[in-house]
């Protein structure tokens, strides 16, 4: 049943998954379940070593969930909010530079703990801000929608937008803990849970076909927000993505393979002002334009464009770009952040959880594929 919030289990022995991410030396888990975030203190507590804890969230999140986080952390010990203004816009290196000051002028100390609240934008800013202060502060997050608990919670990867492009900024510094709670996103509109089932379907389609089927059967019930569907999704993805970043967690090979879809989603993303389009949206219209392109290359046949297309399409995710220009698009993707030696490297599919990544992609091709997704 979608609510208006957060609901609370306090008191009640809540069954979680917990998802390791080996590391080494910086291996955390991936803790999924209902009313995980009531348990935030308990969790927390062989984590923090003393110091301050600061939660960075956007306005509206905080609104949500500020006072639950307050709540689950008062046995441990206090927590401040550093607050921002909702939406990809915030997330600049202007942001991150006001941040950062709020945590000097708080009294932030290198055995303090940044606590991320919220999406995928909250996520990379904190990630960012926690690995500049003092050259690398422990953080948690806390993310709250479909979208961030699926994919960009976990990884390590931080950063903010420039004008040039998005996530130009960055560094990889992992978290100390994920806390996936599938109740925070019953205050999701439909529209935000599509966007992080565009995720979801991406890592069945490079991965697992099994696990891309059992998100298009849950979809419906996701859609509705049932706290039991999105936590199979949740821990499913986040199963898939551990795995693939114990395997590289600096995106030297087999990550890669995760930016499926991303190469024209960025572009779109930029393109539209970060505004028309939300993260999940351009993805999945990425993701067709992705298998076109592999189509036209013979990297993969006509029915897995068809099967793309159709997976989006039925969870309502847009899957073409009408309007926008294709010139600007090629432009956009030329500064991608994955471009190396001046090419940029594609993720490809061959086939229904398998997918290649190559450079060799000739430039018509490209031009083609955008004349089409904005035609």
């Amino acid at each position: 049943m979608r609510t208006g919030g957060f609901s609370h289990t306090r008191g009640m022995c809540v069954p979680m998954d917990r998802l390791p991410v080996d590391l080494g030396s910086r291996s955390y888990d991936i803790l999924v379940g209902a009313g995980a975030l009531d348990r935030l203190g308990e969790k927390l507590a062989p984590l923090w070593r003393g110091g301050p804890v600061f939660c960075i969230a956007d306005e509206r999140v905080w609104g949500l969930y500020g006072a639950a986080v307050r709540t689950a952390l008062r046995p441990t010990g206090s927590c401040s909010g550093l607050t921002f203004r909702s939406g990809e816009p915030s997330k600049t290196w202007a942001t991150a530079g006001r941040l950062l000051r709020d945590l000097a002028a708080e009294g932030m100390a290198r055995d303090g703990l940044v606590l991320s609240l919220g999406g995928g934008v909250a996520g990379d800013l904190a990630g960012f801000v926690a690995a500049s202060y003092a050259r690398g502060v422990d953080f948690v997050q806390l993310p709250t929608t479909l979208l961030a608990q699926v994919d960009s919670s976990v990884g390590g990867k931080t950063g903010v937008n420039l004008p040039e492009g998005k996530n130009l900024v960055g560094a990889f510094h992992q978290p100390r803990l994920v806390v996936c709670d599938p109740l925070t996103l019953g205050s999701l509109p439909r529209r935000e849970i599509r966007c992080g089932l565009a995720e979801a379907l991406k890592h069945g389609f490079i991965a697992d076909g099994m696990y891309l089927a059992q998100v298009q059967s849950l979809s419906e019930h996701a859609l509705s927000a049932d706290p039991a569907a999105l936590g199979e999704i949740v821990a499913g993805s986040c199963r898939i993505k551990a795995a693939v970043v114990k395997a590289d967690e600096r995106e030297a090979g087999l990550r890669a393979t995760l930016n499926f879809g991303h190469t024209i989603g960025h572009a779109i993303e930029k393109v539209g002002g970060y505004r028309r389009y939300r993260h999940g949206e351009a993805v999945a219209i990425g993701m067709v334009g992705a298998a076109m392109v592999g189509a036209r290359m013979g990297v993969c046949d006509g029915s897995v464009v068809d099967h793309v297309r159709a997976a989006m399409g039925r969870v309502g995710l847009p899957t073409a770009a009408p309007g926008l220009d294709a010139d600007e698009l090629l432009q956009a993707i030329s500064h991608d952040k994955k471009t190396e030696r001046g090419r940029v490297r594609w993720v490809l599919p061959i086939d229904v959880g398998k997918v290649t990544v190559t450079p060799e992609v000739p430039q018509r091709t490209v031009v083609r594929v955008l004349r089409e997704l904005v035609g």
